[in-house]
């Protein structure tokens, strides 16, 4: 730990079993650590106290933003961090066994922030197309016009007589009609191409009703759109538009496009088939209230925006192609969102389109492709931190459980929550919770890396999308890890993908792992960016 970072302990209302002489000892700090009870609450003072003193790290998540408001309040520049230790350690029924793990918890939080990485930019400036049916495409037109810059393309009608929409009295944004073909793009940058699919040209239509009264089989209606089940081609309609030029049944099938920031897809079917669809497109289908969330989404998206650049690419040991001879498709064929394609003896990643998975850096077999959020040798610092104060804390077998930061982060908590501090339930005092962007981004070399710094297993918690999309990737890695280590004499079960939705399904897993044998003696090397010498050393 830091020399001027004040730790804060509670052990909440006296519910978890923390030991500061203990605690202070693993970290190799100079006196025992006080513990609180009420440190929200009755025992706020020494929360200022420490303050003024320098930096601090608070063993409570919970209660993060009274403690950053009364920092804020109190006018300290000191830097303030928070570690979760009561759901993922102190509440279980092995907390009397869980100071190895708090130790390692909390040397892990008072590690200093990586470096940066790199970042993509977005610009959007609100302007969003409306795709589908008349009936819902022009109602949410209407409700999002006065916060967009509204377009509506009106597709197919959503009943036999025609679109079943009217269009509005005042020509307040464009419409036009037609079939969508595609959309291609990302948040800022969409380009919509569609073909036009019926005789009106709603650009040059006025809406004077003329076609309307003058077809005898009433085959348009107020969306000015022909129902070509009822139209028998008299062709009344084209005389009554005259010199307007409005209608014309010799211009069908016309390709058109436009670019847009912002998409809204109403299709029955997405227009975008994509696992995960770019920023910016939506396409919640028929429910009215998936339509209502993502319509309740585009308003906050626009201005410009950034994002991390969650992958480096180095196209001189790239395996993709030679001489224009295919070799290795892992990372097109890995990826969810069609970021990456095939360029020339190279491939292409659009930054913009990667949602940051790592399960290219995850297949590639060459290391080309690496996964930077977080850094492979920053992830590998935190593991070698956080095994080694956890076996200086006299810790036995660890089990690293990789988790994301959305719904497995959630999970564990329930599980905590859950719990009989010293009776029942909670996560062993063995099973050490780290947090990453993505679990698909988690290779053999990490795999083995772990194991290498004296992990007895590595876990996986995925979320039910993690497993879909990537599933199989991550355990074709994990089989060849696990031939490696039992080829070497290492007996038990060593890596695992776990998936479940529940709690009480999670708890099941966690506490029916069996113990794997562990090396020796920890490894002192570092993780490395480069896919083999990592290997090699591992």
């Amino acid at each position: 730990m830091t020399a001027d970072r004040m730790i804060k302990l509670c052990d909440c209302n006296r519910t978890m079993a923390l030991d500061g002489k203990a605690l202070a000892s693993a970290l190799k700090l100079g006196s025992p650590l006080t513990i609180h009870s009420e440190l929200c609450r009755r025992e706020a003072g020494a929360f200022h106290e420490a303050l003024q003193s320098g930096d601090c790290l608070v063993a409570c998540t919970q209660e993060a933003p009274l403690f950053a408001e009364l920092a804020q309040q109190a006018g300290t520049k000191h830097e303030l961090k928070f570690v979760n230790i009561r759901e993922t350690a102190g509440w279980s029924k092995e907390s009397r066994l869980a100071t190895p793990k708090i130790a390692a918890l909390l040397a892990l939080a008072d590690l200093p922030e990586p470096e940066p990485v790199p970042s993509t930019s977005y610009r959007s400036g609100g302007q969003l197309l409306v795709a589908g049916p008349a009936d819902v495409a022009l109602q949410w037109a209407e409700r999002l016009k006065a916060q967009l810059e509204v377009s509506v393309l009106v597709t197919n009608g959503s009943r036999a007589g025609g679109s079943g929409g009217e269009l509005p009295a005042v020509r307040g944004y464009p419409v036009w009609s037609g079939k969508l073909k595609s959309v291609s793009g990302y948040l800022g940058a969409f380009e919509v191409a569609w073909e036009q699919a019926n005789a009106i040209d709603l650009e040059v239509c006025t809406r004077c009703n003329a076609c309307i009264q003058a077809c005898p089989e009433q085959a348009i209606d107020f969306s000015y759109q022909i129902d070509p089940a009822k139209c028998k081609s008299h062709r009344d309609c084209v005389k009554a538009c005259g010199d307007i030029g409005a209608i014309d049944f010799e211009r069908l099938a016309r390709a058109r496009s436009e670019n847009f920031d912002l998409v809204l897809d109403l299709g029955a079917e997405p227009a975008i088939k994509l696992k995960q669809p770019p920023q910016g497109y939506f396409a919640p289908g028929r429910d009215p209230l998936e339509q209502a969330l993502a319509a309740g989404q585009l308003a906050q998206l626009v201005g410009e925006f950034e994002k991390p650049k969650f992958f480096a690419y180095n196209a001189k040991i790239c395996a993709h192609s030679r001489s224009a001879k295919a070799g290795c498709n892992n990372c097109i064929d890995t990826c969810s969102t069609g970021a990456i394609s095939a360029d020339g003896d190279h491939v292409r990643v659009e930054p913009q389109l990667c949602m940051g998975c790592g399960g290219c850096a995850t297949v590639c077999p060459s290391g080309a492709m690496t996964h930077v959020y977080p850094r492979v040798s920053d992830l590998g610092r935190r593991l070698k931190t956080l095994l080694g104060t956890y076996h200086g804390a006299g810790g036995k077998d660890a089990c690293i459980l990789f988790h994301n930061a959305g719904a497995s982060r959630d999970l564990i908590a329930k599980l905590g929550r859950r719990a009989q501090p010293g009776k029942s339930g909670g996560l062993p005092a063995r099973v050490i919770p780290l947090e990453v962007h993505s679990v698909a981004s988690l290779g053999m070399d990490t795999l083995l890396g772990a194991l290498a710094y004296g992990a007895s297993q590595v876990l996986l918690l995925a979320s039910e999308q993690e497993v879909d999309e990537y599933g199989p990737a991550v355990e074709k890695q994990m089989r060849h890890g696990q031939t490696i280590v039992s080829a070497l004499g290492y007996a038990g079960m060593h890596f695992k993908l776990i998936a479940p939705e529940e709690a009480a399904a999670l708890e099941r897993e966690v506490w029916a792992l069996a113990p794997a044998r562990t090396v020796s003696t920890p490894a002192s090397f570092n993780l490395s960016a480069d896919k083999r010498s990592t290997l090699e050393f591992a």
